[in-house]
């Protein structure tokens, strides 16, 4: 394992006035893995991770439109707008094959890479993603409605509830705070607008479009058996015992062995 990547920020122009800006390290020819951050959040929340992956690695950490450093005056804010994102990306670095990893709402934009892109993406991650009942199925209307009335009338309290909701008992004040003061700063009109986008987005027709493997590494203490039961056979659902919903940023070295394994396993000729 490394001590420190190098890293290279680097941009790449989409239509809508949209720039990307993204974070490249690792040698060109090694195993290539690309990493979207949650809502509200950056990619440089994966930056103590990468440091704990393979040297010979390939990695590419990406903002989404308006996060990060990204931005854009488009007025679409799906995810599978948010995949183009990233393909983006993958294609500015001629990436041919990879594992896309995304953390919480970026769960749902990596399973719409691997639909976008069948032939460059071999398997898809979701970190403490696509389990939340709530929010990654599409809502009926009523549910939709009454989700999006709170976000727009009190922003703050809606995150809070996020947070909160991704909080096993006992997570400490301090870090619920700082989770908290960072989302709620996220760039309007696309913080609500994205949270739109999640909750109108059709997951059950993504994942039977999408032919990759999935895996799911989900906080044990947040993932309900419904949600095991409802989806235990369209992708692979690990239980895992480290920190809260933002578990990338709290256990760095872990979740980087558990991705490093993954790419492996991707990478293998007898990978089914």
């Amino acid at each position: 394992m490394t001590a420190g990547r190098t890293r290279h920020d680097r941009e790449v122009r989409r239509s809508g006035h949209t720039t990307i800006r993204y974070t490249a390290s690792g040698p060109a020819g090694g195993p290539t893995l690309a990493l979207i951050h949650g809502w509200a959040c950056n990619r440089t929340d994966f930056d103590a991770m990468t440091d704990h992956l393979p040297e010979n690695y390939r990695v590419l950490a990406i903002d989404l439109a308006e996060h990060g450093q990204s931005r854009s005056t488009r007025d679409v804010w799906t995810m599978e707008e948010f995949a183009r994102d990233v393909a983006a990306v993958l294609e500015a670095e001629s990436v041919d094959t990879c594992v896309v990893a995304g953390h919480s709402l970026g769960g749902a934009v990596a399973v719409e890479v691997g639909r976008l892109l069948p032939d460059t993406v071999s398997h898809v991650v979701a970190l403490d993603a696509l389990h939340y009942l709530s929010l990654f199925p599409a809502q009926s209307d009523e549910q939709t409605d009454a989700m999006l009335h709170l976000f727009r009338t009190d922003f703050a309290a809606a995150v809070r509830g996020l947070v909160e909701g991704g909080s096993p008992a006992g997570t400490d004040t301090a870090l619920k705070d700082s989770y908290f003061e960072k989302m709620v700063a996220v760039r309007q009109p696309a913080g609500v607008r994205s949270i739109e986008g999640l909750v109108r987005w059709d997951m059950d027709a993504a994942l039977r479009e999408t032919q990759q493997p999935i895996t799911v590494f989900a906080i044990r203490d947040l993932v309900t058996q419904e949600a095991i039961d409802r989806y235990a056979d369209r992708f692979d659902i690990a239980l895992v015992d480290l920190g809260s919903h933002h578990f990338p940023v709290e256990s760095p070295e872990e979740t980087a062995r558990l991705l490093a394994a993954t790419v492996e396993t991707s990478a293998s000729p007898t990978r089914a």
